[in-house]
């Protein structure tokens, strides 16, 4: 599928429904890369006069097709959601095993939608994906 895995996660931590969807592979080559596909499913997605900050807007992990290759900048992947700051659609990309990790468990991307009412984390194991309490993890204020 030329570097696509033809999955992908929807999240949603309002109500804690995870699906898995079926990567349409030609609106992927369309859209190449993880800051196209993602800038696109966004516009797709959230209707213009949503607030960046409101459980409507969603965020989109995205990978592209030479991650996890030796290929050049093969380990990047996006961030895309509605910027806080400009109102508009906003990329940042980072390195390192993450994105590759990710397609190595058969996700290509990951839309994260809604808002948990506690904070918590999404935890991928291969085909095993749960939102989980992070409770525990909360920072203590130490000044």
């Amino acid at each position: 599928m030329a570097g696509y895995s033809g999955k992908f996660l929807r999240i949603n931590l309002s109500t804690g429904q995870i699906d898995q969807e079926n990567l349409d592979i030609e609106l992927a080559m369309k859209f190449i890369g993880g800051r196209g596909l993602a800038s696109y499913l966004l516009a797709q997605e959230v209707e213009p006069e949503t607030e960046p900050l409101d459980p409507a807007n969603k965020i989109i992990f995205a990978t592209g097709p030479l991650i996890g290759s030796q290929a050049p900048t093969g380990g990047r992947y996006m961030v895309v959601t509605k910027s806080p700051l400009s109102g508009t659609i906003a990329s940042s990309n980072s390195g390192g095993f993450w994105g590759t990790e990710l397609k190595r468990a058969g996700y290509d991307l990951i839309i994260v939608e809604g808002k948990s009412d506690k904070p918590c984390y999404i935890y991928i194991n291969d085909n095993s994906v749960q939102i989980k309490d992070a409770n525990r993890m909360k920072l203590t204020d130490q000044r």
